[in-house]
C-alpha cells in the first residue's frame, strides 16, 4: 500500500455558541505524489459505476482504488495533460475536459478521443467544455464556454440545435427534465435569468431544515454556490440554505458536498465540517487550515475525499465519524497517554500523561492542563484510582497525589520511587505496587524483595495478591510476607496486571496471555490461540457489569466474564489510532481508550463494520514479456518457459493492506481455493490447454466477493500439434531401433574380439608349452636316462624319470590356469633347475631372493612367463660356459607389478647370439615373442601393463661383469 500521512485535526473555529471549547478530532489521510498520485494540485475528483475515484491534475489523471494509483497521460490517449474537470455518467464512462476543447472519455480499460473514435470528432471553434449533462437514451450533453450545447449520442458529437441560438447555465438548468447534470453543484456570478422573470430568489429557507420535504429537495435538486452562499435551484425560484457569513466563513465557497445531515464546506483557505447541520445543530469544525479545497466527493461508502490545489488529496474514512480522537494536536499535552479514569459524577474525564501532566476534560469539552510532578527524571502518571468523593489518588512514577474533581485541587500524598500500581481496598486502604516493595499506606511496608513487583489486587481490607515479573505471591496484613501463591506455573509467570473479580483472580502476563485462578487453581488460559489480541498484556480493566478489557500491544481484547471467552477484538483496524493500548475506562455506552499515541473514545457497542465485500476486477494480464488489457476471455501461442501472471485487483478504500484473495484454477467452485494476500496470481510455464481461473476477494471482517472468471487459452505450436507430435513419435521409435541396433552390433563386435583374444590366448598358451618344454630339453633328458642305465644307476635313472614325470604333470596343470600362485611357480622352477642340474651335471648354482613384503600376501601371476627365461639362461648363457655358473633370481612388488629379474654369469647375451645356429635363434626369438605378446593381451583384459627386457651385463656398465640380466614386470592378482 503506498504510504500515507494521518493528520488528526482539531476543530479551530471558536464562535459565540461554542466559546471555550474544543470539537473532536477527525482522522485524516493524505495522498501525494509519492504515493503514487500524478500531481499535488488536484482539480477535480469523481466516482465512477464501477467504483474508482478518479482525480484530475495538470500532469493527467489518476484512477484510485484505495491502494494503487493508476495514471494516464497524453501517451496513453489523452488529448492534454492538463485535465481541468471530471464527469462520470451512468454506462461507466469518465469524461475528461481539457482546456483544448477535444472531447475524451474512458471505458473498459481504454481512453476514447478523436484519434481512435471517430464519433468524437468535432469542431470546437477553440471552446472548451465546462459542464456535463445526461439524458434519457444515454445522450451527453455539454455545455462550454460559448454558451453553446454540444451533443454525444454514442455515435457522433454535434451541436445541439436547442443552444442554437445561443445559451447559458440556466438553459440546461431550467430544463432539468431533459438534462440531468453530472456535477454536485454550480457556480454562478449572480442568480438574475433573464429568460426566466417569475423565478423567485429566497435568501433564507421558508421553514426549519426539520422539513423533510424542503431536506429531500436540497439532495435532489441543483445545488449553486453564489459566492458563499448555498441555494437550492428549480426553475421556480432559488432558495438560499447556507450562508457562510452566519458561520464565520467569509472566504468565497469553491465548492460543497452534502453528507446526510452533515454539510460540507470548501473554500480557498479551509475546509469546514458542519455536523449535523441538517438537524439544527450549531457545530462547525474547520479543517486543513490554509489549504485551497478544489472538489468535495463523498463516496458511495460514505467515504469523504477532498482534493487540494497543491497538497494532494485528502481521505476521511466514514468510520472515523463514529470515533473521537484527543492528542497534543486538539488539547492534550502529548500524544503519549498513560492512564485515563472518570468522574461520572462530575462528568470529568482525567488523562494521566508524561511529564507528570494531568489533563481533564469536562462536559462543555474544555481541555485544562495540570502539572502534578515536576521531578527529574520519568515522571509519568501510571495510574488513576478513584478515593471516596470528588477524590482520586493519582500514582506517577515518583509518588502519590491527591485531586479533587470537583475544585481541581490536587497535593502531595507520599515519595515512593518507581512505583508501579496503586489499589484501593473495599474499606479505602492504600496499597502500592513499587519496584521492590510492598507499602501498606500508613501501616507498613515489605521492602528488599529480590523480585521486582508489578501489580497489586486486594481481596479485601486485610489480604491481598501481589504481581512479580518471577510469579504470583499472596499476603495478609498480620503476617506481612509475601508467600508464593497458585500452582507452579503462577510461580514462574512474569506478571503485568491483577484483577480480583467475583472470587476469581485474573493474571495478566508479559508473555503468556490470561490466566484464571479460583481457590488457588488454574481455571482458565486465554492466550492468542483462542482470539486473544496479544500475549502480551499491558493492563487488566473491569467495568464492573460483566466485562473485562485486556489492553494489549495489539488492541484491546472484550472478555465475557462469566462466560470467560474473548467477544471481539478492537484494533486500530477498527479505528483506533495506535494498536499499542496503555489503559481503557468505560462509560455506559462510551469507551475510553488510551494508546501511546493518543485517547480515542466511541460508542462501544455501535462500532461500524463494513461487511459488503470488494469489488473485484482484473486490472492486466502478462504473458511472457508482453502485458495485455483485461480481458475476459484470453488466448495466446504457448511461450516456452514463460510465465502467466494475472494482475487483479479491489477496490477498497479503508484497509485495502487487509484484503485477501482466493484463486482456484481447476474450475471447481467446492474445493481447491488457494488463499493469498498477494493480487499477482502467477503461473510458470503454463502448457497447451484451456484453463479457467476464479478468483475472489474479501476485505476487513468482510465476506468473499462474487467470482471473477477469466477463460485462458494457451494454444499449442505447431511442433505441440498431434500430427507433429505423431510424426515426432515416430522418428523417436526409428532412433530407438537404430540405437538398438548399433547396441547389438557392438555387443556381438566385443563378443566376437573375446573369442578371437580366448583363442588368441589359447594358441599362446599352446606355443608356450611347446617353447617353454622343448624338444632339446625332452631328448636330452631321456639321452640322461638312457646314460643313468647304462652306467647301472638304475635308482638315479628313476628318481630323474619321477621328477621329470612330475615337471611334465605340473606343466599340463598350469598351462590350463590363467593364474597360479607365487609359491607353485616357484616350486615348478625349482624341480626344473634341479633336473637342469642334473641333465647338465652340476655346472650351475642358482638362488631365489624374494622381497620381505611378498610374505604379507597370496600373490597369483600368470604361467609359464619366467620359465622361458630361465630355460635361455641356462641354455645360452651357463651351458656353454667351460667352468660352473651362476644363477640368481630375484622377486619383488614394484606398484601393484611383480618385478622379477633372472640374472646369469654366462657368455652373456651378444655372444651366445653369435656362436648360436639359425635354428636356435629363430627358437629363442619365438619364445621371447611369446612372452611379450601374452603381456599385451593381459593388458587388453585387465589394464595392467607389462614389461619384458633383455640387458647384456658387459656392454650395458656392470663393469667387467659378463653374463645377461633379463627384467620382466609381470602383472598379478594380489590378496591379503
Amino acid at each position: 500500500m503506498p504510504f500515507i500521512r494521518y493528520l488528526f485535526i482539531s476543530g479551530l473555529a471558536f464562535f459565540c455558541f461554542v466559546t471555550g471549547s474544543l470539537a473532536q478530532g477527525l482522522m485524516i489521510r493524505n495522498y501525494n505524489v509519492k504515493d503514487g498520485l500524478a500531481n499535488a494540485t488536484v482539480y477535480a475528483a469523481v466516482q465512477d459505476k464501477n467504483g474508482f475515484i478518479w482525480f484530475a491534475t495538470p500532469t493527467g489523471v489518476s484512477k484510485f482504488d484505495g491502494k494503487r494509483f493508476r495514471n494516464y497521460t497524453k501517451k496513453d490517449g489523452l488529448t492534454d495533460n492538463e485535465v481541468i474537470k471530471l464527469a462520470a455518467d451512468s454506462k461507466g464512462r469518465v469524461w475528461f475536459f481539457t482546456l483544448n476543447g477535444k472531447l475524451s472519455f474512458y471505458d473498459k480499460s481504454v481512453i476514447h478521443s478523436e484519434d481512435n473514435d471517430s464519433s468524437l470528432i468535432f469542431n470546437n471553434r477553440s471552446h472548451y467544455m465546462q459542464y456535463a449533462f445526461e439524458g434519457g437514451g444515454g445522450y451527453i450533453w455539454f455545455l462550454n464556454t460559448n454558451n453553446r450545447i454540444i451533443q454525444y449520442n454514442g455515435q457522433k458529437t454535434t451541436y445541439d440545435k436547442l443552444g442554437a441560438s445561443g445559451a447559458d447555465l440556466f438553459f440546461p438548468m431550467r430544463n432539468d427534465s431533459i438534462f440531468h447534470p453530472l456535477q454536485s453543484s454550480f457556480h454562478l456570478e449572480s442568480l438574475n435569468d433573464p429568460t426566466n422573470p417569475n423565478q423567485q430568489v429566497f435568501s433564507a429557507p421558508p421553514g426549519a431544515f426539520e422539513d423533510a420535504a424542503f431536506l429531500e429537495r436540497i439532495r435532489t435538486h441543483i445545488v449553486v454556490i453564489l459566492k458563499n452562499t448555498l441555494y437550492s435551484y428549480t426553475s421556480k425560484d432559488a432558495i438560499a440554505f447556507f450562508k457562510g457569513s452566519d458561520w464565520g466563513i467569509n472566504d468565497d465557497i469553491s465548492h460543497m458536498c452534502l453528507d446526510g445531515d452533515n454539510l460540507w464546506i470548501g473554500t480557498q483557505r479551509a475546509l469546514y465540517f458542519l455536523k449535523g447541520y441538517f438537524k439544527g445543530q450549531h457545530n462547525v469544525i474547520r479543517l486543513l487550515d490554509n489549504h485551497y479545497i478544489t472538489s468535495l466527493l463523498k463516496d458511495r461508502d460514505g467515504n469523504i475525499w477532498i482534493s487540494t490545489f497543491g497538497d494532494g488529496v485528502y481521505h476521511i474514512p466514514y468510520k472515523n465519524f463514529y470515533f473521537s480522537y484527543l492528542d497534543n494536536t486538539n488539547g492534550l499535552y502529548s500524544h503519549s497517554i498513560f492512564s485515563i479514569y472518570k468522574d461520572k459524577k462530575n462528568d470529568l474525564l482525567l488523562i494521566g500523561q508524561n511529564a507528570g501532566v494531568l489533563n481533564t476534560l469536562d462536559a462543555n469539552n474544555k481541555i485544562r492542563q495540570f502539572t502534578l510532578d515536576t521531578t527529574r527524571g520519568r515522571n509519568s502518571i501510571l495510574t488513576i484510582q478513584p478515593y471516596g468523593n470528588d477524590n482520586v489518588v493519582i500514582g506517577t512514577d515518583n509518588g502519590l497525589l491527591n485531586f479533587n474533581t470537583l475544585t481541581y485541587k490536587w497535593s502531595r500524598q507520599q515519595p515512593i520511587r518507581m512505583l508501579k500500581e496503586v489499589d484501593i481496598t473495599p474499606g479505602g486502604k492504600i496499597r502500592v505496587a513499587a519496584k521492590n516493595q510492598v507499602i501498606a499506606l500508613n501501616d507498613y511496608t515489605i521492602g528488599d524483595l529480590d523480585v521486582l513487583v508489578t501489580s497489586i489486587a486486594s481481596i479485601n481490607d486485610s489480604a491481598y495478591y501481589v504481581g512479580t515479573n518471577n510469579g504470583l505471591y499472596f499476603c495478609v496484613d498480620n503476617q506481612r510476607k509475601l508467600m508464593p501463591a497458585g500452582t507452579d506455573t503462577l510461580r514462574k509467570l512474569s506478571i503485568k496486571d491483577l484483577k480480583w473479580i467475583n472470587g476469581e483472580l485474573w493474571i495478566g502476563t508479559s508473555d503468556k496471555g490470561i490466566y484464571v485462578m479460583k481457590n488457588d487453581r488454574l481455571s482458565n488460559h486465554l492466550s492468542s490461540a483462542e482470539g486473544l489480541a496479544s500475549d502480551i498484556c499491558q493492563q487488566l480493566y473491569y467495568d464492573g457489569v460483566g466485562r473485562l478489557y485486556a489492553a494489549t500491544n495489539h488492541g484491546v481484547s472484550v472478555i465475557d466474564v462469566k462466560k470467560q471467552s474473548i467477544t471481539r477484538n478492537i484494533t486500530s483496524n477498527d479505528g483506533l489510532m495506535s494498536d499499542d493500548i496503555r489503559g481503557v475506562f468505560a462509560d455506559n455506552d462510551t469507551l475510553y481508550i488510551a494508546t501511546s499515541n493518543g485517547l480515542c473514545y466511541f460508542n462501544a457497542d455501535h462500532i461500524p463494520v463494513d461487511t459488503v465485500p470488494p469489488v473485484i476486477y482484473l486490472n492486466n494480464i502478462r504473458y511472457g514479456d508482453s502485458t495485455f488489457l483485461a480481458v475476459n476471455n484470453f488466448a495466446h501461442l504457448y511461450i516456452r518457459k514463460a510465465s502467466f501472471e494475472a494482475e487483479f485487483g479491489t477496490i477498497v478504500f479503508d484497509l485495502p493492506d487487509l484484503v485477501e484473495y482466493q484463486y482456484n484454477f481447476s474450475g471447481d467452485t467446492t474445493g481447491g481455493w488457494v488463499t493469498t494476500m498477494s493480487n499477482i496470481i502467477p503461473f510458470p510455464d503454463l502448457q497447451p490447454g484451456n484453463y479457467k481461473l476464479m478468483v475472489r476477494a474479501r476485505k476487513y471482517k468482510s465476506d468473499w466477493s462474487k467470482t471473477l472468471s477469466l477463460d485462458v487459452s494457451i494454444l499449442p505450436r505447431w511442433y505441440q500439434q498431434w500430427w507433429s507430435r505423431g510424426i515426432l513419435l515416430l522418428a523417436g521409435l526409428l532412433l530407438v531401433l537404430f540405437v538398438l541396433r548399433y547396441i547389438v552390433r557392438r555387443i556381438k563386435q566385443a563378443e566376437k574380439r573375446k573369442t578371437e583374444y580366448n583363442r588368441r590366448i589359447a594358441e599362446l598358451e599352446a606355443k608356450a608349452l611347446t617353447n617353454q618344454m622343448n624338444p632339446h630339453f625332452i631328448f636330452n633328458s631321456l639321452n640322461s636316462v638312457q646314460h643313468l642305465i647304462l652306467e647301472k644307476e638304475e635308482k638315479q635313472a628313476l628318481n630323474f624319470l619321477s621328477d621329470f614325470a612330475t615337471l611334465m604333470r605340473q606343466m599340463l596343470n598350469n598351462s590350463r590356469k590363467s593364474y597360479i600362485s607365487l609359491e607353485e611357480e616357484i616350486a615348478f622352477l625349482t624341480r626344473y633347475l634341479e633336473l637342469e642340474k642334473i641333465r647338465f651335471a652340476h655346472s650351475f648354482t642358482y638362488k631365489f631372493i624374494l622381497e620381505d613384503a611378498l610374505k604379507d600376501y597370496t600373490i597369483y601371476i600368470p604361467p609359464m612367463i619366467i620359465q622361458p627365461i630361465v630355460e635361455n639362461a641356462i641354455k645360452h648363457g651357463l651351458a656353454p660356459k667351460n667352468i660352473s655358473g651362476y644363477l640368481e633370481i630375484r622377486l619383488e612388488i614394484v606398484d601393484d607389478l611383480l618385478y622379477c629379474s633372472v640374472d646369469d654369469d654366462g657368455i652373456g647375451w651378444d655372444k651366445s647370439n653369435s656362436i648360436k645356429s639359425s635354428r636356435l635363434i629363430k627358437h629363442e626369438s619365438t619364445a621371447l615373442s611369446v612372452i611379450k605378446e601374452r603381456l599385451q593381451i593381459i593388458k587388453s583384459f585387465n589394464g595392467s601393463v607389462g614389461k619384458l627386457e633383455i640387458i647384456d651385463k658387459f656392454k650395458s656398465g656392470f663393469g667387467n661383469k659378463e653374463g645377461t640380466l633379463v627384467e620382466i614386470l609381470i602383472p598379478i592378482v594380489k590378496m591379503l
